[in-house]
């Protein structure tokens, strides 16, 4: 404990790092202010009324992870950096199709910055198609008692026009600020804007088990070993997270001038969960669609049985969501790591992989391997995947359920490994001791 103290105090000893944090913390506190400020014409007591009243099986709670709960107060950040996201996403699967987008994902610095001004502008074009959806779905909103959160004074054209300027506006804006924190913080901002909004959660969920605690449903003894359970999991997640499989690169000796150039090995390093928490969130999406279109049917009876019987616990929505998340963990790996563009980059360098011959051999060897290590890290996640549900199950509360896996503690694991990793090479740059006490913490690009 002392150890960490230190490494806190170091954090703001250099006074770089210092103004980084600061300005980071600073900006992440400006996204949670606008997740608590409602938009014009909603009745936010109302609203409440409503959420409590609706499943969290649905498209919309996923949508409200991302946005940190503002999604549900239909605050100014409602859309939260979703449609950022959503973007990046078509743009990236474009580039496994098109080969325009491929060619500039080839392209280095300059196609990484096209790149990122086409995410910034199909960004504008999400938000306001989501927008306009959200505007009209509050507009049909009514409590379990019939009253409307938005008056039918309010309702109209206008509400229409100026939910879809403001929501589109704060989008932008967090955008905006999580480029700032990326440029002048630590950290990628995007990430830990989403990173905050999970966490934001964390203290309902611990407030939820000590009611629990309070009024006798749990005793002391079973929340002890739910604390141990989630440390366990947590720490198997970092496992698998930080977990590769190094593939030698050895490089022929060039002579240029008087330099010598190659002639040592390097790494290609493959990660177990080469494919992050996206196969997580496509099966979610396919998983939530049902129960989603279900709300807007409530009077038939035959979706509502559907609905019962086929719920987040169920065994064979468990069952089925696992098959979905394998399949989308092999999809997505096959759509962001191509091994033959890797064997095409090696062959152009002068490097080779001892006892492989350079080309399709290549390309085989490194498609064998991603597709074996990629197996156990599918599976891996189907596990995390389906664990809130069998932990709900038990007894958990579903806030606290969630921080047991799934999306939520994929991200906050990979986000806050991210961070960490970057903050401890400004310590060791400027001679302090970094978080660990041995080796490194190991970095994790992207999830």
């Amino acid at each position: 404990m002392s150890k960490l103290v230190e490494n806190l105090r170091n954090i703001f000893k250099i006074e770089e790092l210092r103004d980084r944090v600061l300005f980071t913390i600073a900006l992440l506190a400006v996204v949670r202010i606008g997740a608590h400020i409602t938009l014009p014409g909603v009745d936010a007591s109302l609203l409440a009324e409503v959420i409590r009243s609706q499943s969290q099986n649905s498209l919309f709670a996923l949508y409200d992870l991302f946005a940190g709960g503002a999604f549900q107060n239909a605050a100014v950040f409602a859309l939260g950096i979703m449609p950022y996201i959503s973007a990046a996403i078509i743009l990236q699967l474009l580039g496994a199709v098109v080969p325009y987008f491929r060619k500039l994902q080839q392209e280095g610095e300059e196609g990484r910055r096209k790149l990122e001004q086409y995410a910034r502008q199909g960004t504008v074009l999400v938000a306001a198609l989501q927008a306009w959806g959200v505007s009209i779905r509050l507009m049909n909103m009514t409590t379990p008692g019939g009253l409307p959160i938005v008056p039918e004074a309010v309702k109209g054209l206008g509400f229409v026009i100026t939910t879809v300027f403001i929501l589109t506006a704060g989008t932008i804006f967090i955008m905006w600020l999580g480029e700032q924190i990326t440029e002048r913080g630590i950290g990628n901002g995007i990430s830990l804007i989403i990173f905050v909004g999970i966490i934001a959660r964390f203290p309902n969920a611990l407030l939820e088990e000590f009611q629990m605690i309070k009024t006798g449903a749990r005793s002391i003894i079973e929340e002890i070993l739910i604390i141990a359970g989630m440390v366990l999991v947590v720490a198997l997640v970092i496992l698998v997270t930080t977990g590769t499989r190094r593939i030698p690169v050895q490089y022929a000796k060039r002579v240029v001038g008087r330099r010598v150039y190659g002639g040592v090995t390097q790494y290609i390093p493959i990660r177990v969960n080469a494919a992050g928490v996206m196969p997580i969130i496509f099966a979610q999406s396919v998983m939530f669609l049902p129960s989603t279109i279900i709300t807007f049917f409530p009077q038939s009876e035959s979706l509502q049985e559907f609905a019962a019987n086929f719920n987040y616990t169920s065994f064979w929505y468990s069952f089925v969501y696992a098959l979905l998340v394998i399949f989308f963990t092999y999809l997505y790996t096959a759509i962001v790591f191509n091994p033959q563009d890797i064997a095409d980059t090696m062959r152009k360098q002068g490097g080779f992989i001892p006892g492989i011959r350079p080309g399709k051999s290549t390309a085989d060897f490194i498609d064998n391997i991603l597709t074996k290590i990629t197996l156990p890290g599918s599976i891996f996640l189907a596990i995390i995947a389906i664990l809130p549900g069998f932990m709900i199950r038990l007894g958990v509360s579903p806030t606290m359920a969630s921080f047991f896996g799934g999306t939520s503690l994929l991200i906050v694991v990979g986000v806050a490994l991210d961070t960490l990793q970057q903050i401890e090479t400004y310590l060791l740059m400027r001679h302090y001791d970094g978080f660990m006490k041995t080796g490194r913490i190991k970095s994790r690009v992207g999830y």
